[in-house]
């Protein structure tokens, strides 16, 4: 059997999107576990950047499932001293049976997908992150009951969570309406890949500039930190572009629907691209987004590595 790498939502169809987030949602009820499916295998967790929910809900999830981890810090490989990442990967191939890479190039994830025997998992990178926008689709069906009809609204950086975020509302039939300043919108090349590959009689999502346009009759609100990891050196510059005029807070919220509800992948800086009152509020959904991470990872291992 061919192995199946998700280094992007649009390595996998909506009927495996859907697959997966019914396994994990069963995983979530106490539904019969995989306690020993995984039984005598390794996952390699392999980490150019720093991770919370990422490492920590993979390493718990094949725990849970009666698998070992292992953690690959990139400066403590041969890769630090000048090992090609070819080598590298068919190297790890010889010891691992899945890999989960957290990278800062998206081609560095694409070469090891390229030269590894085993499935490679992207636990994040500058292009896409979709093992968080998986635990983001199960969480609005958990709250909304569906996906396909309803209306989500992104305010703030169009980074590598919306890159994904998209794919996976587009192929599950949400309606995308985002607020990205000019300077900050996707890369046409990420835009025209959708255009190019969905059903365009499906396809519905629209981009501008202004929050309060986007954000009416919408039925989910998500944002994200506008300063992602390696950005840092951009703190300024971006902050006065999108403080105050992309921050959600409780003026903003109130022109979505009335049980709208409010999402951030998490970490989230308070003040800036969100306010306490949204993110602690009523509305907010992130804890569940974060727990629900371990569920959809665990459903992922199940898929990628079957006994």
């Amino acid at each position: 059997m061919n192995k199946k790498d998700l280094l992007s939502i649009h390595d996998l169809d909506l009927s495996e999107i859907l697959s997966l987030i019914s396994r994990a949602m069963d995983l979530k009820k106490g539904g019969k576990g995989p306690k020993s499916q995984l039984k005598g295998k390794t996952l390699g967790l392999f980490f150019q950047k720093p991770s919370t929910r990422t490492r920590i809900s993979f390493e718990a999830g094949m725990l849970q499932m009666g698998g070992n981890t292992i953690y690959l810090n990139s400066n403590e490989l041969q890769l630090s001293r000048g090992e090609s990442i070819q080598d590298t990967a068919r190297t790890l191939s010889l010891y691992l049976d899945c890999l989960v890479a957290r990278v800062y190039s998206h081609s560095d994830l694409e070469a090891l997908a390229n030269y590894s025997q085993i499935p490679i998992i992207n636990g994040l990178s500058d292009l896409y992150h979709p093992c968080q926008v998986l635990a983001d689709l199960m969480t609005i069906m958990e709250h909304k009951g569906r996906l396909d009809g309803l209306r989500l609204a992104w305010i703030g950086d169009g980074n590598n969570v919306f890159n994904d975020l998209l794919a996976g509302c587009v192929k599950t039939g949400i309606t995308v309406t985002a607020a990205i300043p000019k300077l900050y919108q996707p890369h046409s090349s990420i835009l025209n890949y959708i255009n190019n590959n969905y059903n365009t009689n499906k396809i519905n999502f629209k981009i501008t500039e202004e929050p309060a346009e986007v954000i009416k009759n919408a039925d989910i609100v998500a944002t994200d930190t506008f300063i992602s990891i390696g950005k840092e050196s951009e703190y300024e510059d971006r902050k006065r572009i999108f403080v105050p005029k992309y921050q959600v807070d409780s003026k903003l919220m109130s022109l979505a629907k009335v049980d709208a509800i409010f999402m951030h992948c998490l970490p989230a800086t308070r003040g800036h691209e969100v306010t306490a009152e949204v993110i602690d509020g009523p509305s907010s959904v992130v804890w569940d987004e974060a727990e629900n991470r371990l569920h959809i990872q665990k459903a992922l291992l199940e898929f990628l590595l079957p006994s």
